[in-house]
């Protein structure tokens, strides 16, 4: 019998989400049963070691989580993270369950994290940190509104903390997919250090065959007091890669005069596949109407990062400043065209014909990006009392400029002709939150505010040389302003063996300045202004030592960016989408639940999931080709969205032999729209991208004292491409199914020097995310520290 606080607790949650759950609890019996009696003969090994009385966290047990362990949580160490090929930040995480990163290319500063039934594009359902400092572009919502990855380079990760869900009251309702901290290295002693990293992708796709080669280097140093309270970390890296090809190009069918007779359109075949089985893209470059004539030019990517991490702690009052500055230049000006005339002269624009049919060819543009920007952030936390501590931050990520250079077609594009540039900045968004916390030994509270301001401001210029902002002519300008105030509190009620946790979470947000000035159009939005009340709730029981319950339950609401709301976007040839942002957007709001059991069977350990989320208001930005064949999209809200899901995790330590330990996860989703009035057909089918299985593993080996290797393996099962379920396949524009294999060789030469070399995508399996992802992958690597 549950009485007093913990009674009210119980009763709460009784109440708390009305939910029809039970596709998923009729599984959760299942989960116990495999976690009571899976591998017996691992059974009888040695007892498992409990890390603060709590073994849910999935990963390394050596330091704590940072963020509240409520759902699934996740914890990346050193021993994950030195058996993965990362050429950036975000590789690290590319095992963890139930989760991906939808990178094209290394460099690829467009990589949007998806967890569980999180499309791909919904960049704004992930709240990512740096040292708990805000790096979530939430000035928009799509693939042009990545985490910026770019600020850290991946050797200077200590710790991937991730959690999925909104289950803490701490955070904002882009919550709602999951949580990422990234946790970058303090000195311990006074130290210099190096790295570089060479990489090359042999890449064929239609006709385009090439070597891609890239390349980075770091070095840093760190310096710590001894016996005193300062250390300081100072790093730079440079990088360069070029990334194949992300799309291609499809000629459009027109009647009337015959053009320049040409050879070289590629059909391609798993588009006529689609197209027999009647699950094929209309429009679609490779398609028998719209063969494909060019390659978008190769991403000639260079970027420099630089850091500064200060740090303070004399045990009793903590500081941090943090600075990093990332520039990132992204050159295209070498489309790959396939098309010839009688004479062999390359072809890749203008109106031509291919036998009997003319098509006018264009899309194939030459473009170029440039964006600084820069992370500042401090917080502070000192004690009022022996159990009760108060703790500050403040933080600001600003885009001091991103200018998008795109020419009009390919002959302007090689001949310095007219174009149009895109330009955002000075704009981005500051962050400031106010925590006070006391515990005890039988009890924690915490309570805060927490402040967010983001602003955007994209100007369009008709432009005479492509290349140059010299001369620009005003086109239109797009803005907006967005806040969030917000107030929490969580209490937390340690009841050995049963732990309650119950938060709530008050928001007042507000969108105002919007407008669009164009040369025929002068539009003001009047400003919007909503309120909304989140709670949260969780329950967590130790069985015994080895076996522990958690069931988390949670409301939370994400309120529209300020880029869904106010910024237009660019379609795929440069001209301005005036339906890519809707003012009147609705807030998303979801209702989320999470039972999760743990078992330690000695040198293994098993961990199953079974989540559930149903959004109203679901934000979704619908991509596709219009009647040109140019990518477009434009934002709509849908009534309702619904998953679940179930998730198996195994850790396995010095099992199935001496110095061999394994992560591997495998989740089911079932991810539908339920209500649709806007598209009543699309009601019932499997949200687009999201795979109903997904696969991770990740092997590591001791092989010699000095000697490590690992395999990894992803795999996720082929998605429907559109909202509608009707467009399946396996080639450009679609989302296809994903296997791939990798290894990866660390030689320990001395205490101080390092050599890795590895392989990604072995199989070299060819998986598409509407673009291409990367081929079979080598690199090799060198590290010095002293």
């Amino acid at each position: 019998m549950i009485s007093g606080d913990a009674g009210k607790a119980y009763a709460f949650a009784k109440v708390f989400i009305p939910m029809r759950f039970n596709s998923v609890a009729g599984s959760v019996s299942t989960l116990a049963l495999i976690a009571v009696i899976a591998v017996p003969v691992a059974a009888h090994a040695e007892s498992a070691e409990m890390d603060g009385g709590s073994i849910l966290v999935v990963g390394q047990k050596d330091k704590p989580i940072e963020i509240a362990p409520r759902g699934l949580a996740v914890s990346l160490g050193q021993e994950q993270m030195e058996a993965v090929n990362a050429v950036n930040t975000e590789d690290l995480m590319k095992y963890a369950p139930n989760f991906f990163v939808r990178k094209r290319y290394s460099g690829d500063s467009n990589g949007v994290p998806g967890f569980r039934g999180t499309h791909s594009t919904q960049s704004a359902r992930t709240l990512v940190m740096v040292d708990g400092f805000v790096v979530s572009n939430f000035l928009g919502n799509s693939f042009g509104f990545a985490p910026k990855w770019g600020v850290v380079g991946p050797g200077e990760v200590e710790q991937f903390d991730i959690v999925y869900g909104p289950y803490s009251s701490r955070y904002a309702g882009n919550s709602m997919g999951g949580i990422i901290n990234i946790i970058t290295r303090d000195p311990k002693h006074t130290e210099v250090f190096t790295a570089v990293q060479g990489f090359v992708q042999p890449y064929d796709q239609f006709s385009t065959r090439d070597d891609y080669y890239g390349f980075s280097g770091e070095a840093g140093l760190g310096w710590k007091q001894k016996d005193r309270p300062f250390s300081v970390r100072l790093t730079g890296r440079f990088f360069r890669n070029d990334g194949h090809p992300m799309s291609f190009y499809g000629l459009t069918p027109v009647t009337g005069a015959a053009g320049m007779a040409v050879t070289g359109s590629i059909v391609d075949p798993e588009q006529a596949r689609a197209t027999a089985a009647g699950t094929g893209i209309p429009n679609a470059p490779g398609t028998a109407t719209n063969p494909i004539f060019a390659a978008q030019s190769p991403a000639r990517i260079t970027q420099n990062q630089a850091k500064l991490k200060v740090r303070y702690d004399d045990g009793n009052i903590t500081g941090q400043f943090l600075f990093a500055f990332w520039h990132n230049e992204d050159s295209q000006t070498r489309p790959d065209c396939y098309l010839r005339d009688a004479s062999g002269n390359v072809v890749c624009d203008g109106r031509v014909s291919v036998g009997s049919q003319t098509y006018t060819a264009s899309g194939a543009n030459f473009s170029k990006t440039l964006r600084d920007e820069f992370l500042t952030g401090l917080n502070l936390a000192a004690p009022f009392n022996d159990n009760t501590t108060a703790r500050l931050s403040v933080s600001t990520y600003q885009i001091v400029r991103s200018d998008g250079f795109t020419s009009d077609g390919y002959a302007a594009g090689r001949d310095h002709g007219p174009g149009v540039l895109a330009a955002q900045g000075p704009t981005g968004w500051w962050s400031g939150d106010l925590t006070i916390e006391n515990k005890t030994a039988a009890r924690e509270l915490a309570f805060g505010f927490t402040v967010n301001h983001y602003e955007t401001d994209q100007f369009r210029y008709s432009l005479g040389d492509w290349a140059s902002d010299t001369g620009r002519t005003f086109s239109s300008r797009t803005f907006g302003k967005s806040r969030q105030l917000s107030g929490w509190a969580e209490a937390r009620w340690l009841l050995d063996p049963l732990t309650i946790s119950m938060g709530v979470r008050y928001d007042n947000w507000r969108a105002f300045d919007g407008g669009l000035i164009g040369q025929q159009a002068n539009l003001r939005y009047a400003s919007r202004e909503q309120d909304a009340v989140s709670p949260s709730l969780s329950f967590e029981y130790l069985l015994d030592d080895a076996t522990q319950l958690q069931l988390s339950l949670a409301m939370a609401t994400r309120f529209p960016t300020v880029g869904e709301l106010f910024q237009g976007s660019l379609n795929g040839d440069g001209s301005f989408n005036a339906g890519s942002f809707d003012p009147n957007l609705r807030p998303e709001r979801s209702k989320d639940a999470n039972l999760l059991i743990a078992h330690h069977f000695g040198r293994l350990k098993l961990t199953g999931s079974a989540f559930y989320q149903q959004v109203k208001n679901t934000i979704f930005s619908f991509t596709g080709f219009n009647l040109n064949g140019v990518l477009t999209n434009n934002f709509k809200n849908i009534d309702c969205t619904r998953q679940y899901g179930l998730e198996m995790i195994a850790e396995t330590h010095d099992w199935p032999l001496p110095g061999m330990n394994i992560d591997a996860n495998a989740a089911y989703i079932n991810a539908k729209t339920l209500r649709n009035d806007a598209a009543p057909t699309a009601e019932g089918a499997q949200f687009p991208r999201i795979p109903k299985w997904r696969f991770n593993a990740n092997l590591r080996y001791a092989i010699a004292d000095h000697l490590q290797g690992s395999l990894g393996m992803r795999y996720a099962s082929r998605p429907n491409t559109d909202l509608f379920g009707l467009q399946r396949g396996d080639g450009f524009g679609f989302t296809s199914e994903l296997f791939a294999l990798d290894a990866r060789l660390n030689w320990d030469m001395t205490d101080h020097f390092r050599l890795s070399a590895g392989v990604d995508n072995i199989t070299n399996d060819r998986a598409w995310v509407f673009h291409p992802y990367p081929q079979r992958t080598f690199l090799v690597e060198a590290g010095w520290r002293l």
